[in-house]
């Protein structure tokens, strides 16, 4: 018991003789003085900041004010806080960082800007004696020359992630002064989907002008030229200071240093990412966020060589904007001239095109219209309708690349917008197309340059893989709605596979019927004694389920005679090889159209207006045309030909399907359809294998020469032969695409 109270008796004098506790507002006041004093005494003006004691105060004090917040009980700004608030002694760090006194004290006053705002949780920045030195400090960032861009875009993004905590303060950050607050004011999208105040007028009579919003005086003097129309100014908003917190951003986004520009990257993602729709709404109208954005966009593309061969751009890879600063990233592995320009573009493409996808509706629109008229009209749209031919196949390839990129629905909208118009109504086979560049871009399909012919193809099959309702309505739907293709069937019977077609007149076009057998003598029809096997002429009752789907299989698998099918010398090239990706394609089509409302089975035929015969519209009769010259064309146009008619085919909508995949459709007078071209380059070809000795062999040498399994060898007759070996896969894969989709056909 005496030893217990002898330990007590000393823990007891242990606990009074302790220091006495440490007065927080005291040590940091100490601190602060200690700084000042450097200035009152120190005669060396050379000495760097991070030689002297000031790092190690700075750090005290941010220390001080980390513990005090940590120990305070309720919210109140404790002692510490306060001093620092009440004598303005973030002002004056920020006057000392921008006399870089000692040399490199603003890297000193960055840092500790950063941590403060980091490690301090309780808001600050709409305090006035801390949002205005922010704003001095946000000023001095982004400065041409400067030595200390880590810290500048650190303590940004730090900025940037405080405002998405507190957006409230936007305001301060970006000094933007209203008369008034913003109301929702106009449309944004060309749906009609906006905002609209109560003082403004009804869009109708607003203006035209595409880009609206606070343009700062330096903000477009861009890279690229813009619009001719000027960025209207809204009355009741005044612009934001032009080297203020985004302009730092963009600045620091074009950085030599790879860490830098994706730390300002990361902070533009999370300033864009604010989940408030007034904070949205703020950026997109009263600051130039999105022309700043464009204006990037622009300046990398006008960066591009115009010495860069087209054919590297083929298949280039995705790139993603994070990717690019990381160890084994495109810019290091592509080794083509002009690849690290290409890299750079793509990327912020794609930046641009999270950003679109992650912002809400308002500030997304706003971005997609100024990349529309700033990048896409008023850059790409006179690259597309030169008439150089080294220029147009350039900028094509560079088009088809950034529509890969482009999956943000509002970015997509105007990338629809640019290239097919708005049109919706049928097109008439005399009219002309309002949409210059989509008449010129289909027109080119058809170039008597193969080379621009299979670029503009290739855009258009990038265009067929975006989940975009309009693509497909634009280019071919928006003809086949009516039903027009359809023969009147007597008695007004509906059931194109229950009545029989009336035999054509002789007067009728070779189109009329597709099965126009009785156009070559009967004898031209058969080969080595065996009768070819085409689909019977007269249409009987059709079956349905399992049978249907034979006959339709079968009706694209026997259109190509044996003598010209070479599959059966080739193990594993039967139509079946198709089926997996036609119906891996066809999941990912019907995802899509379910959210469009397509229907789910064939409409009522609809007469056409008197005088109108059905018109195919431009792009199919561009394809069909090009299908039926197959046998003259180079093997790799056809494959391109081919691989588009392949993807319109697969969509799921039944007078799509109709159209393309029924071989036992009646056409209407002067219709064709894609089996009826089918059907006529199959005669075409006849004549010609008559003439042509040898001609399987020689076709079985040219597939296994394709396949790489022999030697190259030029040969006679090798353009029509290719051309045989195309349509026979073609054939195949249309069987492929039918048997999938055979549940569209039952209803």
């Amino acid at each position: 018991m005496d030893m217990f109270s002898k330990l007590t008796n000393l823990f007891q004098q242990a606990l009074e003789t302790r220091e006495p506790s440490i007065n927080l507002l005291e040590s940091f006041v100490d601190h602060w003085k200690g700084i000042t004093n450097y200035y009152i005494e120190t005669t060396d003006e050379t000495t760097p900041a991070k030689q002297t004691d000031i790092p190690w105060r700075l750090k005290q004090m941010l220390d001080i004010l980390v513990y005090e917040e940590e120990q305070q009980e309720t919210e109140e700004t404790g002692p510490c806080m306060e001093y620092l608030l009440q004598h303005k002694l973030l002002e004056t760090l920020c006057t000392l960082g921008k006399a870089q006194y000692p040399p490199g004290m603003s890297q000193q006053v960055l840092a500790f800007f950063s941590k403060l705002l980091i490690q301090v949780q309780q808001p600050m920045l709409h305090i006035i004696n801390v949002y205005r030195p922010v704003q001095k400090l946000i000023r001095l960032c982004a400065l041409p020359g400067s030595q200390t861009e880590k810290e500048e875009a650190q303590f940004l993004f730090v900025i940037c992630s405080r405002l998405k905590q507190d957006p409230y303060v936007l305001n301060y950050i970006l000094e933007i002064k209203r008369d008034e607050p913003i109301k929702k004011s106009r449309s944004t999208s060309g749906d009609g989907v906006g905002i609209q105040s109560a003082e403004s007028p009804s869009p109708e009579k607003e203006p035209s002008s595409p880009l609206r919003g606070c343009t700062a005086p330096d903000t477009l003097q861009c890279e690229q030229p813009g619009p001719s129309s000027a960025p209207e100014q809204p009355q009741n908003l005044a612009c934001p200071s032009s080297n203020n917190l985004i302009h730092a951003l963009i600045h620091l986004t074009k950085s030599q240093k790879s860490r830098v520009a994706l730390k300002a990257q990361e902070g533009l993602s999370v300033l864009v990412n604010i989940p408030k729709e007034e904070t949205a709404l703020c950026l997109a109208e009263s600051t130039s966020l999105c022309q700043l954005l464009a204006g990037r966009l622009c300046e990398l593309y006008s960066l591009v060589p115009s010495s860069l061969d087209p054919m590297d751009l083929y298949g280039f890879p995705q790139v993603h904007w994070r990717d690019r600063f990381s160890q084994g990233c495109l810019e290091k592995t592509l080794t083509f001239p002009g690849s690290e320009d290409i890299v750079a573009f793509l990327g912020w493409l794609d930046f641009c095109d999270n950003l679109a996808e992650e912002a809400q509706k308002v500030l997304s629109v706003k971005l997609a219209e100024a990349i529309h008229h700033q990048w896409l009209t008023a850059v790409v749209q006179p690259q597309l309708l030169q008439i150089s031919e080294a220029g147009i196949l350039l900028s094509t390839a560079l088009l088809s690349c950034a529509v890969r990129h482009i999956a943000a629905p509002a970015l997509l909208d105007q990338l629809v917008l640019f290239l097919l118009g708005r049109q919706s109504e049928s097109e008439l086979r005399s009219g002309t197309d309002s949409h210059t560049l989509r008449h010129q871009l289909i027109e080119r399909c058809d170039h008597i340059s193969d080379e621009i012919s299979m670029s503009t193809l290739r855009l258009f099959e990038e265009l067929l893989q975006k989940p975009h309702e309009h693509i497909a309505f634009n280019l071919v739907l928006r003809n086949l709605e009516q039903r027009g293709y359809m023969a009147a069937v007597p008695g007004g019977a509906e059931d194109r596979h229950t009545a029989d077609p009336e035999p054509p007149e002789e007067s009728e076009a070779l189109e009329e019927d597709p099965f126009f057998t009785d156009m070559y003598p009967e004898e031209e029809f058969h080969s080595s004694g065996q009768l070819l096997s085409l689909p019977p002429r007269q249409v009987e009752p059709r079956a349905t389920g399992q049978e249907r789907v034979a006959d339709v299989v079968n009706s694209f698998l026997c259109l190509v005679p044996q003598e010209a099918k070479t599959s059966q010398h080739v193990q594993g090239a039967g139509y079946d090889t198709y089926v997996h990706d036609a119906h891996e394609l066809f999941k990912e089509c019907t995802a899509f159209s379910l959210q469009w409302g397509w229907p789910a089975s064939l409409k009522p035929p609809e007469p056409l207006p008197a005088g109108l015969d059905f018109y195919e519209g431009h792009f199919l009769k561009v394809l069909f045309d090009r299908l039926a010259g197959i046998l003259e064309q180079p093997y790799e146009l056809n494959l391109q030909v081919t691989s588009v008619l392949s993807r319109l085919a697969v969509l799921p909508h039944p007078h799509l399907h109709e159209y393309l995949l029924d071989p036992y459709i009646s056409l209407a007078p002067g219709s064709r359809s894609l089996f009826s071209v089918l059907i006529r380059v199959i005669g075409d070809l006849m004549q010609r294998i008559q003439h042509i000795p040898n001609f399987t062999e020689r076709l079985v040498h040219v597939r296994k020469q394709l396949m790489a399994l022999e030697p190259e060898m030029v040969t006679d007759h090798m353009t029509l032969l290719k051309g045989v070996i195309v349509l026979e896969e073609f054939c195949k894969e249309l069987a492929a695409i039918a048997f999938v989709k055979l549940p569209l056909e039952e209803h």
